[in-house]
């Protein structure tokens, strides 16, 4: 899933070599991917009104109930 995640964000920004992927349990154990890209870029992985962020939480949840598993996605600049 963080690597689906990271080739997504990475073909959405202008500094590809910027985005990191960072898992982590949440205490209900699901997962928890936090998006890192440059400041420049958060508005292009956000998106108008969240579009883009809401697509890629559409997609990686959907890889996810393959996994019958729980995931949240952060973005952070």
């Amino acid at each position: 899933m963080a690597e689906l995640l990271e080739y997504l964000a990475r073909a959405l920004v202008d500094e590809p070599d910027s985005v990191r992927v960072e898992e982590e349990e949440d205490e209900y154990g699901g997962l928890v991917l936090h998006l890192h890209v440059a400041e420049a870029d958060v508005g292009k992985v956000i998106g108008r009104q969240g579009r883009v962020a809401r697509a890629l939480r559409t997609v990686i949840r959907a890889c996810a109930a393959g996994e019958d598993r729980r995931v949240q996605l952060e973005i952070a600049g």
